[in-house]
């Protein structure tokens, strides 16, 4: 929830504020600007619930700890990425990917009610995935939206 709050609120106000600055709206650079404070926001957790992140990843994946700094690292680029003109749409395609190998991680977590802020067993549960794969979803709809067709 917090991020989709994060993404929401960062593209109000990217739109009011280009409005004032640049005279005229550019929905599709508020929406690069909301998705990349959005990413940051999200990448600050992989560094802070490194160990409850951890617990999201499969087991038969290896490396736990070191994938998470790693995906973190990606979100923190791909943030930058997403605003250096020559790199939107690269970037963009391969956040896209990105939303789509993350996914089972989250289904994962899910599974097995996984609360990654707590690194516990105390989370939603299945019904956090009525949440989070349309919120999966909606990134990738708003990355093709604000970063690829602004390409066609």
């Amino acid at each position: 929830m917090k991020p989709l709050i994060v993404l929401l609120v960062s593209f109000v106000i990217a739109v009011i504020a280009i409005k004032i600055l640049r005279g005229f709206y550019d929905l599709r650079l508020s929406g690069r600007i909301a998705m990349s404070a959005m990413l940051l926001f999200t990448a600050i957790g992989h560094f802070v619930f490194t160990e409850g992140m951890s617990m999201m990843i499969p087991a038969f994946i290896p490396y736990k700890t070191e994938l998470v700094y790693f995906t973190g690292a990606i979100e923190i680029g791909a943030a930058v990425g997403l605003l250096i003109p020559q790199l939107i749409f690269p970037t963009a395609w391969l956040l896209i990917a990105f939303f789509v190998l993350v996914l089972p991680a989250n289904i994962h977590a899910a599974i097995h009610h996984i609360d990654f802020q707590k690194a516990n067993l105390t989370g939603m549960g299945a019904d956090y995935l009525w949440f989070r794969l349309p919120l999966q979803l909606l990134f990738i709809v708003w990355i093709y939206i604000s970063a690829i067709l602004a390409y066609k």
